[in-house]
């Protein structure tokens, strides 16, 4: 008879190696998947990994991406390290993008030194104030946190559409579904003349920095830290549930809104329906990618985004589905769920007597 049986000591060396060894099993993966729809696996593998790094621009670009799953998946760590399963960081994301571009219109053609801090903060706060609702429906009526944050990511993208196709859409626009351009005094400054990076993979950075001084180095990281991993001891400590939830929701929706608001003030530019390919969602996998550690996170992130821009360049090169590509992030969290559960669990057989 098989039953799982749980291990006594898991090894340290395992749960730094478990991320590796989910990317190689991936990479695997994919091989298989490539030879089986008529692609050649080496090519594939090296559109996807090797060629998005293959010059300066792409470098960049790399790095624009990387900024808003970074920013979304600092602030998811933090939640999952409090036992917080928010599942809304698409949500909160595209709720910054609204709010941060609303007040980006606001401003119109000013040239005002105040446009863009108070653009900025208009995103950050529409990220917090999407979070605090399902944070304050758990904690008032004990609703499942999962599902309100989920459903909240699909009210925010419907709420987005219905804004560019209504009050924020471009009257000179020629009806299409898109804002106008924000003016220069509500863009984010780029970092370098040759590239797109922003100031935004700059806030997205400093973010993990903080994050990782929270959570090691400060009493408030020690409650959270207690709280996931032993509420009932937590709250025996006195420490008190709520005040930490809403402590780091609030600071999960500020960096998703954050994200949000960066994307278009940085190289969108405009608020558009598609802003944001899925950022929120991928966060998760880069979250636990970088093993639930801001710093973690900043590898992780410069790895999904590596596959962001692999996957538009398979497309491109060699005809490969977006489907596929975007198999590549599940069959990801998949193996490295497996190998922690591995990690943490073993299989045991023992002989049952018959009568």
């Amino acid at each position: 008879m098989i039953h799982i049986q749980a291990r006594t000591e898991p090894s340290s060396l395992m749960k730094i190696a478990s991320p590796l060894l989910a990317i190689a099993l991936t990479l695997v993966f994919g091989c298989v998947l490539f030879s089986a729809i008529g692609k050649s696996p080496t090519q594939a593998l090296h559109v996807l990994l090797i060629a998005p790094l293959a010059d300066s621009y792409n470098i960049g670009e790399m790095f624009v991406k990387m900024g808003p799953l970074l920013l979304c998946a600092v602030g998811l760590s933090l939640c999952y390290r409090a036992n917080l399963w928010n599942i809304g960081a698409e949500g909160q994301l595209l709720a910054g993008a609204l709010g941060g571009s609303a007040m980006a219109l606001y401003f119109g053609d000013s040239n005002s030194l105040f446009a863009l801090p108070v653009t900025l903060l208009a995103g950050i706060v529409s990220g917090m104030l999407w979070a605090a609702i399902p944070t304050y429906l758990k904690l008032r009526f004990n609703s499942n946190l999962i599902l309100t944050t989920i459903m909240f990511n699909y009210i925010g993208l419907y709420l987005l559409i219905w804004a560019v196709h209504g009050p924020l859409r471009d009257p000179q626009g020629f009806g299409f579904p898109e804002s106008a351009m924000f003016a220069d005094a509500t863009l984010l400054p780029t970092l370098f003349e040759s590239s797109r990076i922003h100031l935004g993979v700059a806030f997205a950075v400093i973010s993990a920095f903080i994050a990782w001084f929270i959570l090691s180095k400060s009493h408030l990281g020690f409650q959270i830290r207690v709280f996931g991993s032993d509420e009932p001891a937590a709250k025996y400590a006195g420490f008190s549930g709520k005040k930490l939830s809403w402590m780091v929701m609030l600071f999960a929706g500020a960096l998703a809104g954050l994200a949000g608001v960066s994307e278009t003030t940085g190289p969108i530019g405009q608020l558009v329906p598609n802003v944001s390919p899925g950022y929120g969602y991928s966060a998760i996998i880069v979250a636990y990618l970088g093993r639930l550690h801001p710093l973690g996170a900043i590898l992780a992130a410069v790895f999904m985004a590596v596959l962001y821009m692999g996957g538009d360049l398979a497309q491109i090169e060699m005809g490969i589905p977006v489907a596929v590509v975007s198999m590549f992030q599940g069959v990801l969290l998949f193996f490295l769920l497996a190998c922690d559960f591995f990690i943490n669990n073993r299989l045991a057989f023992s002989n049952q007597a018959t009568n």
